[in-house]
């Protein structure tokens, strides 16, 4: 938690309640809205430290549940971890060798922020678009896809794109997210294939 933004009562809640941050929130009313996990699907979560989603993730299905990210997670019951860029083959392929079908693949990463809004934009934008291929080469046909972005000038672009490979694509803010952040969540159901 960046001091910039004190403690506010979805960090102070997280504390309480045994989640690793306060974004476990975010995806808890996500899913409440949406109902895109089910009780069996097997998850991959890119950009997973500190590992909240996966606390979430973990009470939603019985499948198997892999969390990515290029920083260690401390371990969240009956899940995995890979350390590694998930544009990387080598860690696509780790993920190929440990689950058979992909049915939902979640991500909440976000670049280094540098205070540039321009740059940051870019760097977000670029993140989905390695996070929307991801998907495409690893989630099976059906599957649901949900990511974190940032709106601004290339958010439309992005829209486009996904839109390409997914039925239904919406757009969603949640109550956690942060007064005068443009962060929003894609949400994305029924892929293609």
């Amino acid at each position: 938690m960046g001091s910039q933004w004190g403690a506010d009562k979805y960090y102070r809640r997280s504390l309480k309640e045994g989640y690793r941050s306060r974004a476990a929130y975010k995806l808890i009313e996500i899913q409440k809205r949406f109902e895109f996990i089910r009780d069996d699907d097997n998850i991959v979560d890119l950009g997973a430290a500190p590992g909240s989603w996966m606390q979430v993730e973990r009470e939603l299905t019985d499948g198997m549940i892999i969390g990515v990210d290029l920083n260690p997670i401390a371990p969240v019951e009956d899940t995995m971890t890979i350390v590694g860029d998930f544009t990387t083959e080598k860690v696509q392929d780790k993920v190929r060798s440990l689950i058979d079908e992909v049915n939902i693949v979640l991500c909440d990463a976000s670049p280094k922020l540098s205070g540039q809004k321009s740059y940051d934009q870019a760097r977000a934008i670029g993140l989905c678009e390695d996070a929307l291929a991801f998907t495409c080469k690893i989630i099976k046909p059906g599957g649901n896809f949900v990511m974190k972005s940032f709106q601004g000038e290339m958010f439309g672009e992005l829209l486009v794109e996904i839109r390409k490979h997914f039925y239904s694509v919406k757009v969603y803010r949640t109550k956690a997210t942060r007064k005068g952040s443009t962060e929003s969540y894609i949400i994305s159901k029924n892929f293609k294939g």
